[in-house]
């Protein structure tokens, strides 16, 4: 994980303060994308995920053109870019979540340990037990909080005794960051906890069934800068564990938690590169665009 230096301070600041940058006379939107061309280091020698030339559409619309990245084992990586270019829709491709819309369609290659995730035979709660999912707000059950983080295990058949979830739920707590402060009331009801509480509950939830990745949708959108602080901790405790994929609007959230930064602009994957050469020497200038404030 990486600890954010000042030059990349500084551009995320004037990014997220929404300060005044001159915009050039060229408008970076108006610059040319080749289509399935990415720069910087968009594959790893050890990926989790191997994705290649996918396409998403909905209906006759294309919101994914023709992206290619490997997602590396153990690292955190932060999808950005402006609202509506594809980054979210892109995340819900990992574990499947576009299913549910009937007229999204998703198309290339798309494997996890080399499995294809869009086989016909493919067990798609299998998938979702390996491919974790925390969503932008906070989504407990309204049940009490033993039964949010022991909801997973039980469906999935992964406790045979009571003593054996009694653990998983102590332990999802205690990975979670929020057993201390729930041990005591394990039997309240999980809506009546803070907006952070709960995020950090959802997080256990997930991690109750062992999965290999996380998947985080703007994870901290809807809290305050403490719950902020606590989940990004997390994430780098959990980073040693997980796999973990993070989309934020936030670009000082991805400066301090990502290992690679991946830019999305109009349903392209326009550059890939380690976070701290994405906020101090990105190659594309579409990139630069963005991190400086010039639009998005």
């Amino acid at each position: 994980m990486n600890t954010m230096n000042p030059s990349i301070s500084a551009k995320a600041d004037r990014r997220d303060q929404g300060a005044e940058i001159p915009v050039p006379q060229d408008k970076p939107e108006d610059t040319v994308i080749e289509e399935g061309k990415t720069v910087g280091k968009p594959f790893v020698n050890d990926p989790k995920f191997k994705l290649r030339n996918v396409n998403v559409s909905y209906g006759s619309d294309r919101a994914i053109k023709n992206i290619s990245i490997d997602i590396g084992k153990h690292e955190v990586i932060s999808f950005i870019g402006p609202s509506g270019c594809g980054k979210s829709t892109f995340l819900r491709c990992l574990n499947r979540m576009n299913d549910s819309i009937q007229i999204c369609r998703v198309e290339g290659q798309l494997m996890l340990d080399d499995e294809d995730i869009y086989h016909s035979k493919r067990d798609v709660v299998e998938l979702r037990a390996r491919v974790g999912m925390v969503f932008q707000k906070p989504n407990p059950f309204p049940k009490s909080i033993y039964d949010n983080v022991a909801y997973g295990p039980r469906i999935h058949g992964l406790a045979n005794r009571k003593s054996d979830l009694d653990e998983i739920v102590e332990n999802s707590l205690r990975k979670a960051g929020l057993w201390e402060e729930a041990k005591d009331r394990l039997d309240a009801i999980a809506t009546g906890m803070s907006g952070g509480q709960q995020q950090r509950l959802c997080i256990a939830r997930a991690i109750a069934v062992s999965p290999e990745v996380i998947l985080m949708d703007e994870p901290c959108s809807a809290l305050d800068p403490i719950a902020t602080a606590r989940i990004e901790e997390l994430i780098a405790d959990m980073s040693k564990s997980y796999t973990i994929v993070i989309v934020t609007h936030s670009m000082q959230q991805a400066a301090r938690v990502s290992d690679r930064t991946a830019y999305f602009h109009l349903g392209h994957l326009v550059e890939v590169n380690e976070t701290n050469k994405i906020f101090t020497s990105p190659q594309h200038e579409l990139t630069e665009s963005y991190i400086t404030g010039r639009f998005g």
